[in-house]
Order: C-alpha cells, then sequence, then structure tokens
C-alpha cells in the first residue's frame, strides 16, 4: 500500500484515525473557504490568525518542550512516540500552513495592502513550490520516478508561464509585504520540502517488515528542531504584521 502516493495517504490516515486526519484538513480549509468568498473582513482575519495561532504555537511547543523532553528518552521510547505522533501531525500541521498562508495573502489583498501582486505571487509561487519540489525529490531519491517528474514539470512550465504573463507589470510593493513573502518562502520550503517528507519517511520506516527505530527517532527530532526555526520566522512575520497593521 505504502508504494503509491494515495496508498501512503491511506495508511498515514488510518494511523492517525480517519475522523481525525479529515477533520484536520476540512475543517480549516472550509473555514477559510467561508470567509474568503462569504465573510466579512472580520472573519477572514479571525480565520488566518487563529490558524496561524495554532501553527506557531504547536511548532514553539514542539521545539522548546517536546523536543528537549524526547531528547532525554531511549531511542526506542522516543521512536515510540514518533509512531504516534508522527501521522496526525502530517495532516494537521500542513493544513494549518496552507490556510495560514492563503489566508493572510487573500487578506492582504482584501485590505489593499498588497499592491503590484500579481508578479510578486508569482515569484513567491516559483521561490516556493520549486525547491520544495527539489527538496522532495532529493530525499527520496525519486529524480528518476516518473510521478516526482511529471509533478515537477507541470509546476516548473505552471511558474514560467505564470511569470512570463506577470513580470512586464513588475513594480515594487510593500517592503513590508516583500519582506513578508521571503519569510513565507522559507517556511513553505521547509514545511512542505523537508518536515512533511521526513513524517512520511518516518511512516514507511514503521510500516517496513523490520522498522529502524533509530532512523524514525533520528527524523523525529530533526523535524522537532526544525519547528523551531519555523516558530521564529513565524514570530517575525506576526512581528511584521503587526507594524504594517498598526505602524507600532
Amino acid at each position: 500500500m505504502t508504494t503509491t502516493v494515495r496508498g501512503t495517504v491511506q495508511g498515514m490516515a488510518a494511523r492517525a484515525n480517519p475522523a481525525f486526519a479529515s477533520a484536520a484538513v476540512v475543517v480549516p480549509v472550509g473555514v477559510l473557504a467561508l470567509a474568503v468568498v462569504f465573510g466579512t473582513v472580520q472573519q477572514h482575519t479571525y480565520a488566518h490568525v487563529m490558524a496561524g495561532v495554532l501553527w506557531t504555537g504547536i511548532d514553539l511547543f514542539m521545539a522548546l518542550v517536546l523536543g528537549p523532553v524526547l531528547g532525554g528518552l531511549a531511542v526506542d521510547e522516543r521512536a515510540s512516540v514518533f509512531q504516534r505522533f508522527t501521522p496526525k501531525m502530517t495532516f494537521l500541521m500542513p493544513a494549518l500552513a496552507l490556510v495560514t498562508i492563503v489566508g493572510g495573502i487573500t487578506l492582504a489583498l482584501r485590505l489593499g495592502y498588497f499592491p503590484h501582486a500579481d508578479p510578486w505571487l508569482a515569484l513567491f509561487t516559483a521561490a516556493s513550490l520549486l525547491p520544495a519540489l527539489a527538496s522532495i525529490g532529493w530525499q527520496f531519491d525519486a529524480f528518476d520516478d516518473r510521478r516526482w517528474q511529471a509533478a515537477f514539470g507541470v509546476a516548473l512550465v505552471g511558474s514560467l508561464a505564470y511569470l512570463a504573463v506577470t513580470l512586464p507589470e513588475f513594480a515594487m510593493t510593500d517592503p513590508l509585504i516583500a519582506v513578508t513573502l521571503g519569510v513565507m518562502v522559507v517556511l513553505t520550503v521547509v514545511g512542505f520540502g523537508v518536515l512533511m517528507p521526513g513524517e512520511v519517511k518516518m511512516y514507511l520506516e514503521m510500516r517496513s517488515a523490520n522498522p529502524d527505530t533509530d532512523v524514525i527517532s533520528r527524523i523525529g527530532l530533526r523535524n522537532a528542531k526544525l519547528s523551531g526555526v519555523q516558530g521564529f520566522f513565524q514570530l517575525v512575520i506576526i512581528a511584521v504584521m503587526v507594524y504594517l497593521r498598526w505602524g507600532l
């Protein structure tokens, strides 16, 4: 089952609890969709901020609390925790990250804080998507896999087309928005290109005939440390957004 993308997702959902896996994705994405399409600015802001609070809080908790606790456990005990913990995080954290990022961009557009948005969004898309996919290909040694090649090819062609259409109209946006986009590139690449593949690799190791607890433990601790990096950059974005909104 784990040899296919669908089988891996289904297997991780089963291990995470299908109800939890579904709710972790559907609820935040659904709330944001309703807020963007039908909601007020206040409701849109609430959806964006709450997703960001949860994303940042969980990342900081993992780095500052869970990581040190797990670091003091034996390898087998640490791996046992990650076997229960990782499948749930694989669904929850990407959903929160996606809702926070998309919610922030759409809110900035809605409030008029994002001038000359199209070329900047084209640059953000290319700078986020292509390195993340390259990192996934490298971690899974998938550069020869036709599925990865197809995904990367579509992303490359789509990004280049988006850039070609929008770059002739390039102009400087608000400097704070430019800084935020740069930080979001880091968050996107680390989150979707390193953390999420690491969680999948841990799951595949759990499902192997002879799971290597050392591998599970090592990747899990690496992800916990990288969550601290994520949390730091998220705090930077919060500071920038407060200054942008209130000029403090």
